[in-house]
């Protein structure tokens, strides 16, 4: 069993794709289709097998009326952990300076689903997602 995808709110897709494109490093995926207005949102690619879908929250009242979602659409996430490796970690936090967010405060130990991390920190997108950068040795 693998993760398929996560779905975060947002309000701009168009921004939040950029943002996880030109900051996290993430492949943006059915950008065009999203643009022609063919779907109702576009993702980034994180690997081979998941995707980050990233929904306009104008999209939330038609997403609450699929039965049994009522009250289910348009929160945000406590956080969305990303595991690289140190080079990875560390070119992310650059980008995230260069992108004027500043990387929060480098835990270390970690735990995980590979166990304990070396170091990890939070950030946020231009939504105010949360996000956990962390590697493991």
């Amino acid at each position: 069993m693998q993760l398929d995808h996560v779905v975060l709110w947002v309000e701009d897709p168009i921004r939040s794709i950029e943002f996880f494109e030109k900051v996290v490093g993430f492949a943006p995926v059915r950008v065009e289709e999203y643009i022609a207005k063919k779907i109702l949102f576009p993702s980034v690619r994180v690997d081979d097998n998941t995707l980050i879908d990233l929904l306009p929250l104008s999209a939330a009242p038609m997403i609450n009326q699929i039965p049994g979602a009522a009250g289910t659409a348009g929160h945000k996430t406590n956080h969305l952990c990303l595991a690289m490796t140190k080079a990875e970690y560390d070119a992310l936090e650059q980008r995230l300076d260069a992108y004027g967010r500043k990387a929060g405060r480098h835990m270390e130990k970690q735990f995980g689903a590979r166990g304990f991390a070396a170091r990890a920190y939070y950030f946020t997108d231009p939504d105010g997602n949360v996000l956990e950068a962390r590697y493991y040795e």
